[in-house]
Formats: structure tokens, sequence, C-alpha cells
């Protein structure tokens, strides 16, 4: 088939019976605040999922109230900052056993204090057989869902919505795991969701076309007439067959064969198996492949093949490994058949059979160990709707990630090294930022834990939480310390670096206004470059400026590349500048400070001049020393106040500053705040500027835009710089025109 995956949404891993020595309140998280619950029971499994609020600190910025002082003073910063406590919505998911659903629901019933619905909605076989005891046991009346529905439903919203969620495997190919970036069009498909049995669902009913894979079966003569495939209706859905061999079967007859009752016993049993000590496969009855029929030795004939004949006993792992691959190679081969009778190119697994346990899904052919560490999982909730960049070539296809580090050992061991060398000063920059906290230091000390046991889990197995890349890498560290209730560890560093560089403002652009045209645009983009070199998060610069604090924006022009750079469409650039303006820049800003109000905001002001119109779009949240969207706000205050022309264009909306949606130090075109692309549709943006090494090299080097874009950073990593044939601050300065 042209393309299979494994679909795992929500939580998985050890069932809650092998870690039942966690307290409770380790597992039912912060349920005396849960709000509404869902719940859905299997036949071996419950799954609960809760909705409830939290608490955490965020840090905000406001500007001081000038207007009763004459001037202000030289010392006192740009602005003041402030550490608020915010509710948020966080939806939680945890499984376990159904043997536990009654002790369970008793924890949940003693520690309800806040819930305010008086109905838990249910599904699954078992929303019948325990209704009475959850309404007993709860106090809330059973509101049940269609089974199918749900699943369905669920389904759809992971594979449209969350990223790294669907993957392929191929085994012996490297990488063996190939995952799949979430999109709209994922119609029609085949579900197979591996329960106690087996159901296979066809989803995307609608009109009627040949596919692809009918017109190949035509072709091969595997098929006498056309057969009418259904096609992308989402919310339609129609089972199309099953089987009572399922997840139940190998946990049943693996617990009568090996005497194990734990279904993660049995699967660990199996890992440890060899099972052609069991099975009887094709060379034991032909010496080898048989070649008329063109099938390899190595391949089952026959399952439990030898143990009628022979005389010995076969060990408990040999006999579990066997089952397994029974059960698993009748599954696949039924979805596979199923999928060429409906013209589907497209089959999803799911299931308990299927989530966490590699060995399971590596036997029927797709697989991967994807939250095999957790019990539990929990997901915050975005305040504002995240879509596509609408410049985008094709979003279908766009990757934001440069160099995937699961695919790439030699740079995976380098990234993991750099940012376990880098914990001790993520740690020191967390404790210095609450001066005022008393458990500062404890709490940063449970963030080093954490993400180095993270960290250590990736060395060992790479794909454990999906793609691995860069980013990823960033965007865990900054969750890690969000959940530890540091917001914003560089704001007072960013407090300190705009306030000086404001200062310096109206000196670099008088500078600027003096030079020629020519002269000038070269200068206005080595201001941008040199902004640039003020990253933090890179630890060439922040040794840099922390045993040099006098190091400014002229030292860093000076550290520049000289021209040729490594990459550099600056003429071409310069040529087009000889033409008309463009009608509106895109610009994504980096690092705030000398970055943001020396780099960005002079070229920002010579746009203007030209006639076009400027967009900036600076992070939601915070992420090491990056510009967000309310400083941005204070930022552009000061400058129009001694400005004019930034002044006159915050006026009269032809300079208008947006948030990206995102709080990260990379940047995802396919992630963006829904008001920022529907205001680059309005105003007919027709180019992109993406700025700095984490933005414009780490990830989107190779995004594909339909109007003109520029990406520009410096290299403040030798190794990386090493690795694209320059040196520690060489010079991307890439230019690029659609094709027409």
């Amino acid at each position: 088939m042209a393309e299979c995956g494994a679909s795992g949404s929500g939580s998985s891993g050890d069932s809650l019976d092998k870690s039942i020595t966690l307290p409770p309140d380790e597992i039912f998280r912060n349920l005396e605040n849960a709000k509404r619950f869902a719940i859905d029971i299997g036949g071996s499994l419950t799954k609960l999922a809760y909705y409830s609020t939290v608490q955490h600190k965020v840090a905000r910025v406001r500007s001081f109230d000038h207007s009763d002082k004459d001037t202000e003073q030289d010392h006192e910063p740009p602005y003041e900052i402030s550490v608020q406590e915010e509710v948020t919505a966080r939806l939680h998911f945890v499984k376990f056993e159904n043997t536990y659903i009654e002790a369970c629901l008793d924890f949940i019933k003693d520690h309800l204090v806040n819930t305010e619905t008086k109905v838990i909605q249910a599904t699954g076989g078992g929303a019948y057989k325990f209704k009475d005891l959850i309404e007993e046991k709860l106090q809330l009346k059973v509101d049940k869902e269609d089974v199918m529905t749900c699943l369905i439903k669920g389904c759809n919203f992971v594979l449209k919505n969350i990223p790294h969620e669907a993957f392929m495997y191929q085994k012996g190919s490297n990488p063996e795991f190939r995952f799949q970036t979430n999109h709209p069009s994922v119609f029609p498909y085949l579900l197979v969701s591996i329960g106690s049995g087996v159901s296979i669902v066809k989803v995307g009913p609608g009109s009627w076309e040949t596919t692809g894979l009918c017109s190949a079966l035509l072709s091969t003569g595997c098929m006498s007439e056309p057969c009418q495939a259904q096609v992308e209706t989402e919310d339609r859905f129609e089972w199309i067959g099953g089987s009572s061999i399922g997840g139940g079967t190998f946990w049943g007859l693996g617990a009568l064969l090996t005497k194990t009752k734990k279904f993660d016993e049995l699967l660990h049993l199996a890992s440890r198996g060899q099972h052609t000590n069991v099975d009887m496969l094709v060379q034991d009855i032909y010496g080898g492949a048989h070649q008329t029929l063109g099938l390899s030795g190595n391949l089952i004939a026959s399952s439990f093949g030898k143990s009628a004949t022979a005389d010995t006993e076969f060990s408990k792992e040999d006999m579990a490994k066997s089952l397994l691959h029974m059960i698993s190679n009748d599954i696949g081969q039924l979805a596979c058949l199923y999928a060429r009778l409906h013209c589907l190119d497209r089959v999803y697994f799911g299931g308990f059979f299927i989530r966490g346990h590699p060995v399971t899904m590596r036997t029927i052919t797709y697989s991967i160990n994807f939250f095999s560490k957790f019990d539990l999982l929990e997901m915050d909730r975005l305040e504002r709707p995240l879509v596509n960049l609408p410049l985008l070539l094709d979003p279908s296809s766009y990757v934001p990630d440069t160099v995937d580090l699961t695919d790439d050992a030699l740079a995976r061991k380098y990234w993991l090294t750099c940012f376990e060398e880098a914990l001790d000063g993520v740690v020191k920059r967390a404790v210095a930022s609450q001066p005022g906290s008393v458990d500062a230091a404890e709490r940063a000390e449970k963030f080093r834990q954490k993400y180095w046991n993270k960290l250590q889990t990736l060395r060992q197995q790479p794909f454990a939480y999906g793609t691995l890349t860069v980013r990823s890498l960033l965007d865990t560290r900054e969750h890690c310390l969000n959940e530890f209730n540091f917001p914003d560890p560089y704001s007072k560093v960013k407090q300190k670096d705009n306030g000086v560089a404001l200062k310096c403002f109206q000196r670099v652009i008088h500078s600027l206004d003096a030079l020629g045209w020519e002269e000038r645009q070269l200068a206005l983009v080595k201001g941008l470059l040199a902004g640039n070199v003020f990253d933090w998060g890179a630890k060439a610069v922040s040794d840099v400026l922390e045993s040099d604090p006098q190091f400014g924006f002229e030292e860093a022009k000076r550290k520049l590349q000289e021209r040729p750079w490594l990459v550099d469409s600056y003429s071409k650039w310069l040529q087009r500048l000889k033409g008309p303006p463009h009608k509106c820049a895109l610009i994504f800003a980096d690092n705030s400070g000398v970055d943001v109000i020396l780099g960005v905001f002079p070229f920002v002001r010579e746009l203007l001049s030209r006639g076009t119109e400027v967009i900036l779009a600076c992070n939601s949240g915070p992420a090491l020393n990056d510009v967000t969207y309310s400083e941005s706000l204070i930022v552009a205050e000061r400058i129009a106040a001694m400005d004019p022309v930034v002044r006159s264009a915050l006026g009269e909306g032809r300079l208008l500053l947006m948030q990206t949606g995102s709080s990260s130090p990379c940047l995802d075109l396919s992630r963006l705040d829904k008001g920022l692309a529907v205001l680059v549709r309005e105003r007919g943006a027709d180019l992109v500027v993406i700025e700095g090494m984490g933005r414009a090299v780490h990830t989107n080097y190779h995004a594909a835009l339909r109007c003109e874009s520029l990406k520009l950073a410096v290299i403040k990593n030798s190794w990386l710089a090493e690795r694209l044939g320059g040196r520690l601050f060489s010079v991307i300065f890439k230019y690029e025109v659609p094709a027409e």
C-alpha cells in the first residue's frame, strides 16, 4: 500500500497496575479542581479524561506611567515586570485495567471538590456494564456516547491537529520510523482499532471516484473492473469488518499458556522470546526458501507448528512471542485485504494493543516506541487557534525542521550533548530570575532532573517522543521550565538589554540616514545580522556577554564574516530593491534588545519609507531572550516617541505588531496565530523575512513560499558552522524568489 501508519492518540505506556505503588494523587493529578469527566471502558482497559483548572506563573510587562514626570530617568528600565498567577484549562488522560475500576472510582469520589457537572460522558462496552457502579460511586449521571463515533472524531482530530501522532515503520530501513505531519487532507483512510477484538472502519465516505490504488490494481490485472472508493467527508464512517482475534485473545491465551495474568508482563515475556523455537518456518518444511512461490525461508508456515511433534518443554518467553506473531500477523493481513477491497491506500492502526508496545507493532510491521514511559498525559489548552501561513507553497508537504535527528546519528549525538552541557547554565539563569523565591533552587533542581532524564531517554530511544529535532529539544526545555514555574527566566536580561538598546536607537538612525542609498542598504543588512548575534541561547555568545558586559552593537559587527558570506544572495536582494516597493512585508523577529531595536526596527523603518506596509510578528510567550509580543508593543511605543517615521506608520496602520501564537525559539509556519494569518492575507503580503538561527536555519531553511523571502542568520555554533562549510559567526543571507 502507498501509505500506512499507526495512530496512538491519548496516553499510553505501562498500565496503572504496573505502577500501582505510585501515590494515587501522582496519577490523578489536580483532581480537586476537576470540572468535567469522560470515560471509555473497553473490554480490558479503562481510559479516563478530565478537564481541570490549574494555576501557573506568567511574566507580565507594563509601561511605566511618565505622565507626572518631566523627563525619564536614565537609570530607569524601559518597563516593569511582574510575575502573576494565571488560571488555564488542562486535559488529563489516565488509563488503568478494569480490575481497578472500583478502587479508582472511590479515590475520585473522595477528591471531587470543584466539579461543575452532574454528568459523566461514557463510551465503550463498559459504559453499560459499569453504569450503575459509576453512578453510585461518583453520584454523577452516566451519559452514554456511541463508541465508534467517539473513536472516529478523536482519530480525525489527532490526525489533523497533533503533529507526529501518526507514523510509518519500514523494518531494516534507516531510520525505521517516519513520522507524518498533520494536515487536513487525511481522508479517506482505514482505521484498524485493536482492543480486546478488532474493528475495521472506513472513514471519509462521500462522493464516489476511482482512486489511484484501484487504477494500479486494474493495470496489474488484480481487479476485473473498477471499484468505487468513497472520499473526503470527515464526519462519516462505515464499519466494514473486524475479528474476534485481538488484544484480548493475546492476553487470554497468553495467560493460559504462561500463567502470567498481567498484559504488560506478557508483552515483556514476548520481547525476550524466540518464536522460531515454537513456530514452523518455510525452511523447516522445504529446507530453505520456496522459490516457485517466492516465499523466503524465514516466513512462518505454521504458528506453534513445532509444538505438536517436539518432546521438549517450550519456555514462556518463546510461547508468548509465537502467540504475539500469530495474532499480529493475522490482524496485519486482514487490514491489508480490507484496504485492497475498498481501494484505500492509508491504514491507521490504533488501540491499547498498539500504543506504547513496540513488540506488537513491529510484528504488524507498523511500529514505534511512543509514550512508552507514561501512565498519564496532560495537555494544556491553547487560547487561540493556530493555522497555516497562507503564503506556504504547499502546506501538505511543509516540514519545519531542517534536520531530523532521528535520521542523523552524528547530529543527534552532538545536540544531545550540547543540551546536556547547557543545562547548568539554564538552571542558574532560572534561579537568578526569581531572587525573592524561597523554593526557586528546589524547583530548578526538579527541572534539571526532569529534562536530564528526557535527554537520557532520547539517547537510548530517539523516537520516544516523536520526531527528534533541535526544535523539539528547545521546546521540551521551555515546557519543563514552565512546568516548574519558571515562566520567563530571561525577563530581567531582556528588560536590561531593551533599555540599553533604546538609548542607542537615535544615534544608529542618524548614522544610517547620513549614508548614501546603496551604502545604507548594506549597513541595514549588517545591522540585522549584528543584532542577531545577541542570542543568549547560543553558548558562544552567552559566554562573551557574561564575560564582557561592554560587548555591544559595533563589536558584534566586527564579529561578522566578511563578504562573500557563507550563503550570499545580497547582490540579488540589492537589485530587487532598485525595483518597485513591496506591498507588505511580514517579518518574524528573533531576540530582544540590540536585535529587535537596532537591527530589525531600522530595517522596518527603511521598508516603511519605501511605501511598504510591515507586519512585525513576535512570539506570544517567552522563550530564551526572544522578544515577545507584549514587549514589542512597549518597544515600538518608545521608538515611536523618538522617530516620526515609525510614529506615523503606527498611527496610520502601516506598521502592525502581531503575535505568532508560538512560545518557541524556532518557527513552525503551519501553526501560526489565526489573527496573523488573516492579516497576512488581507494585506497581501509579498515578502517574508525570517531572521535568527532557530527560525531560519534549524527551521524553515528549506521552506518554500509563494512570495519573495529573506532568510538570514549568524551561525553561532562552531560545530554547525563547520558542518555547513563555514566558521563561527558565518553569515546566512538567503534571498529567494518563487518560480514563475
